[in-house]
């Protein structure tokens, strides 16, 4: 297992997880709770997504960086290829069958 990114919150690592679980990437969110205990801590420690299979390091890193620079409206809305669901530009992920965008 290895460290893959530190996110700024619990929605933003949830997400992360989600689009590479839809691409066969597993994944765990560890710390996503310590910002509960901000008060109690020394130093705040956001979220961290680790990678549980080595191998598939370079494609989730390469996947983070594509979600991470890519323009939030950039893109118009789509139409899911498995389900045919009118789905809202700024996802890549169908909210109904949770396909990936092709």
């Amino acid at each position: 297992m290895r460290k893959l990114y530190e996110c700024r919150d619990r929605l933003q690592a949830q997400m992360l997880q989600d689009d590479l679980s839809a691409r066969h990437i597993k994944t765990v969110i560890q710390g996503d709770y310590l910002s509960g205990a901000a008060g109690e801590l020394s130093a705040i420690q956001f979220p961290v997504l680790w990678i549980v299979e080595d191998g598939d390091y370079d494609r989730g890193r390469e996947l983070i960086e594509q979600y991470l620079n890519e323009p939030v409206d950039a893109q118009g809305d789509w139409q899911c290829s498995q389900c045919g669901e009118r789905v809202e530009g700024n996802f890549d992920i169908c909210w109904k069958c949770l396909s990936p965008r092709d």
